[in-house]
């Protein structure tokens, strides 16, 4: 693998408005949003042009929107730089955005996919509702070191873990209420430069999103997958996989498990990728890969 690879975001990027330009100016992003509609069954467009941002970031809501606004901007360099389309070698997107890298490699169709997200959003939602939780980005440690202050924070049988593996010194944990809380004020204890509560329904990617993992089973068992065209690199074990099967068992382990981004994209760069592009709604993929490696090439085409 050399070359070009594409980046896909998760939860977290979206903003009121986003859209709305490509769609003004891309037929097939037009298109896409009314396959969405017919999907989901409500205006997914009228949601990210208009909001409210209340209802555009809750869970159910943003999963369908970052997914659908990612592929319209793949669509919109179809249409205006088919080079670069041509040219990907390989792609990955964070949480929810390994979805939508998936439908660019071909691995599932467009609607099937989007009915796969909204019952994922939906039962991560649910699995929050259930339990009063949350995320804390550490900032300033090694991965060793947050899980000793994991097991510090963590109270009698709270649950308190790893989340999120983003780049050198930006680990994200998840858990319960009052388990974050306690990590926030001891990260400084134990070294960390800062814990910023983070703005999510819940403890993603972690043991508290067990009751979603049936309803995740149920809806990617009734759609087709296919080989990857090009290698996705998987946010469980930061690796790709041809087995449409194995495909469909890490997306269901995604999340219950460790987002390993940092590896993902080691894996990308040691491949041979040596340009990057994130496509979709905000930077926040080119910044932790800058942190990554300032020499690394990376443009962000947004929405």
């Amino acid at each position: 693998m050399t070359g070009h690879a594409f980046l896909f975001p998760g939860q977290g990027a979206q903003s009121v408005g986003m859209g709305r330009v490509i769609v003004d100016s891309c037929p097939e992003a037009a298109a896409l949003f009314d396959r969405a509609a017919a999907v989901l069954g409500y205006d997914l467009a009228e949601v990210c042009f208009e909001g409210p941002a209340e209802k555009l970031d809750s869970t159910v809501i943003s999963q369908p929107a970052l997914f659908v606004c990612s592929l319209a901007v793949v669509e919109q360099l179809r249409q205006d730089s088919m080079d670069l389309i041509a040219g990907c070698q390989a792609a990955a997107g964070l949480s929810l955005g390994e979805y939508t890298a998936l439908v660019f490699a071909g691995v599932m169709e467009f609607e099937d996919a989007l009915a796969v997200v909204q019952q994922r959003g939906a039962a991560m939602q649910a699995a929050a509702d259930a339990v009063p939780s949350g995320m804390v980005s550490v900032l300033g440690l090694a991965a060793d070191e947050v899980e000793k202050l994991c097991d510090a924070a963590r109270g009698d049988g709270g649950i308190l873990e790893i989340a999120n593996l983003l780049c050198p010194g930006n680990i994200a944990v998840s858990g319960d209420r009052a388990s974050c809380e306690r990590v926030a004020e001891l990260a400084a204890e134990f070294g960390a430069m800062k814990a910023i509560p983070l703005a999510v329904a819940g403890a993603f990617h972690t043991s508290i999103m067990q009751s979603a993992v049936e309803r995740l089973t149920t809806a990617l068992a009734a759609v087709t997958l296919n080989p990857p065209r090009i290698p996705v690199i998987c946010n469980v074990d930061a690796q790709s996989h041809d087995d449409p099967e194995v495909l469909r068992e890490l997306l269901i382990r995604q999340v219950v498990s460790p987002v390993l981004w940092e590896e993902s994209m080691r894996r990308l760069i040691s491949d041979g990728c040596t340009h990057f592009h994130e496509l979709g709604p905000g930077r926040v993929l080119r910044g932790l890969l800058r942190r990554l490696d300032r020499k690394i090439e990376c443009s962000s085409v947004s929405c």
